[in-house]
């Protein structure tokens, strides 16, 4: 009987499932990922699924979290982006310098203004320049011309350059999104670019190690709309792969669930992300999916997603008190169980005098190759040094300075991780979960304690009492929880949360929902329920650890269904390939119509005409796009997005159409569908 294997790779754990043609889970592993060496933690969990099922295996597909946790925690390979036509304001307000050196943003001259028309001449000699100087210091090249989804000459002269020049990644903004908002298309150019070598080795690692175990079958990856795309494709454009982890979650627990009208939350080791799902249709992000500070223009599941997880690192935040996250450390009760000689090191801290370090050992976490040849030698040797397991910083401190300042900086900049006192040691030093090192656990919460009493006078428990304590962190998971549960609710009915004095509302709100569920807040005039006919379905590892407390304090409905852990997995393989076409068309004068596409606008006498062109080209490039992406005899429907407005003279005069070709295909087929 074929099968299908569904792997999904988050920041804590990988996970595989095997899937039958009745859609039924027939085997279910887990491991944990080894970011530095992903065929590792792969090969493991594959490794452990039965191998005489692996030779009947017909597809594979693939979910990760990884993009969207490289932009959550600021992680990614330094990239090179040209901006033909952009002014400094203009850069600024793309959000680039924060994410890059300001040598690797170059702004060259050239752009098109609204209608397609050469501003300047694009600086081929600038650009050439900038290409041969940057290349060694960059892993991929982004490119965003000013209209460069009007006219895209100016994008494909410099990415034919630079592979002409260095045979490096490179993607052009318009190849991403076809919206104006020339800043943020450039952003999204810039993140993509970022992921290309995380998503390179991670599906270079599934290959190899597919082929390690004669499994001879297509594999696709989950984008952050749900759909599947081949692995090309995936390389190409890996910022679609965003939220391809919960959007694989929201298809694997409405299937899992059997629910229409549902909640999802999935929980894991870096982000919490909640979905809404109605008549069992996740919601689409119209204007980009947010991720932490960031909103790319890629079309992904309508998701909430913030730093909070299993190993967020649990945090002193001034005035605020304690905080969770978003920065993610390897949990000590891990760490422990990983490697058990790390108990006399905290027994020792323990004993001695607190400090920041205290509770820090550091780890290897990233093999980026375009990063470690940026290392000077006492870095690299820092970096060798971790091959040999967890360096604790203290005593690294007190040895060797310059070392220590060389593991700071490979942590800082993503090759590398700390460990910490998470939500994780918390569940164990609770009982509520017993998976790794409890002593270790134990160990981090005392010397956590210490931490927050001696360095930042926080703190009223006793001394040793580390069930109180941790029963603080539980319950501040629990509030954060509700309070994105209630955020979200609001999203939804469009009311913005931005700014402070609705988050006080959203605060409020939220107190008068758990003490509506309490029975504390009844009045004869006022009653708050929430989310009545919409039941949370929990997945994700730690789910089940938070969500019974959760959905009580609220009176919501709460399934956690069989395999809720493995939900990523699963719903890695039961989505379509779709890919989606556009063109615009407006009337810039009465009776005049253009069209852009590609290099130059063209223009038409009729609306019709322009449409019946448009309608053409965006039906051949949505097939050849769902080709390109793997999918099987694509199915391809149109749509139109128009813009009317109203004239006291001359009645309703149109302005724009959008038109959208959408091609759906199966990867695979179902055999039994």
């Amino acid at each position: 009987m074929p099968l299908r294997l569904g792997i999904d790779t988050g920041g804590t754990f990988t996970d595989a499932v095997l899937v039958d043609d009745d859609k039924q889970i027939i085997a279910a592993k887990k491991s944990l990922t080894t970011r530095f060496d992903l065929s590792s933690g792969i090969g493991d969990v594959i490794g452990n699924l039965p191998g005489d099922l692996l030779l009947d295996v017909s597809m594979v597909s693939l979910s990760t979290t990884l993009t969207t946790n490289s932009v959550v925690e600021d992680l990614g390979a330094p990239v090179c982006v040209l901006l033909p036509g952009y002014n400094e304001t203009q850069v600024r307000q793309s959000g680039l310098l924060e994410i890059l050196p300001p040598q690797l943003v170059v702004i060259l001259d050239g752009g098109f203004d609204a209608v397609g028309k050469q501003q300047q001449a694009l600086d081929e000699d600038a650009a050439r320049e900038a290409i041969l100087k940057l290349q060694d210091q960059a892993s991929a090249f982004a490119i965003s011309s000013m209209f460069g989804t009007r006219n895209t000459s100016h994008e494909n002269i410099l990415k034919a350059m630079v592979t002409e020049l260095t045979g490096m990644p490179v993607i052009c903004g318009y190849e991403l999104a076809s919206s104006l908002g020339a800043p943020r298309r450039a952003l999204t150019a810039a993140l993509n670019a970022r992921m290309v070598p995380p998503v390179k080795e991670l599906i270079g690692s599934v290959t190899k190690i597919l082929e390690q175990h004669q499994i001879d079958a297509p594999l696709m990856i989950v984008k952050g709309d749900g759909s599947l795309a081949s692995l090309e494709n995936a390389i190409e454009k890996p910022i679609a792969t965003v939220l391809s982890g919960p959007a694989a979650s929201v298809i694997g627990a409405c299937q899992l669930s059997g629910l229409q009208n549902a909640i999802v939350a999935d929980m894991g080791g870096t982000t919490t992300d909640v979905a809404v799902v109605s008549n069992g249709q996740p919601e689409l992000c119209a204007d980009g999916a947010t991720i932490g500070d960031w909103q790319p223009m890629v079309e992904a599941v309508r998701v909430s997603s913030v730093g909070l997880g299993g190993d967020s690192e649990v945090r002193f935040a001034g005035h605020k008190g304690l905080s969770i996250g978003p920065r993610r450390v390897v949990p000590t009760s891990l760490l422990g169980h990983l490697y058990p000689e790390i108990i006399p090191k905290l027994e020792a801290q323990l004993s001695g005098m607190v400090s920041a370090r205290s509770n820090r050992f550091v780890m290897r976490l990233e093999n980026n190759q375009a990063l470690l040849q940026l290392l000077n030698k006492t870095e690299r040797a820092a970096w060798e040094a971790l091959t040999d397991g967890p360096i604790e910083l203290d005593a690294v401190v007190v040895e060797n300075r310059e070392f220590a300042r060389a593991l700071a900086k490979l942590k800082r900049i993503g090759l590398a991780i700390y460990s910490g006192f998470t939500p994780s040691d918390a569940v164990h030093v609770l009982g509520i979960n017993s998976h790794w090192n409890k002593q270790a656990a134990e160990l981090a919460a005392k010397i956590w304690m210490r931490q927050m009493r001696f360095l930042y006078g926080f703190g009223k428990w006793q001394a040793d009492d580390i069930e109180f304590a941790s029963r603080q962190v539980y319950d501040l998971v629990i509030a954060t929880i509700r309070r994105l549960l209630v955020e979200v609710g609001l999203s939804e009915s469009e009311f913005n949360v931005g700014n402070a004095r609705s988050e006080q509302l959203v605060d409020l709100i939220t107190k008068m929902v758990i003490q509506g569920a309490s029975g504390e807040y009844r009045k004869a005039l006022f009653n708050l329920d929430f989310a009545g006919e919409y039941p949370i379905v929990a997945v994700g590892a730690p789910a089940a650890s938070y969500y019974g407390d959760v959905a009580e304090s609220m009176n919501i409905g709460l399934k956690l269904p069989e395999h809720a852990d493995v939900a990523n997995a699963f719903g890695a393989v039961m989505g379509s390939v779709i890919q989606r076409a556009q063109i615009l068309v407006t009337q810039p004068q009465h009776g005049s119509f253009c069209l852009f596409s590609n290099d130059e606008p063209r223009q038409f006498d009729s609306l019709d005409a322009a449409r019946s062109y448009a309608e053409a080209i965006v039906v051949k490039q949505a097939e050849q796009k769902a080709l390109a992406a793997g999918a099987k005899s694509p199915q391809i429907t149109l749509s139109y997005d128009d813009v009317h407005v109203k004239d006291d003279i001359d009645g309703e005069l149109f302005l724009e159409s959008t038109v959208i070709a959408t091609a759906i295909g199966p990867a695979c087929d179902w055999h039994s569908a």
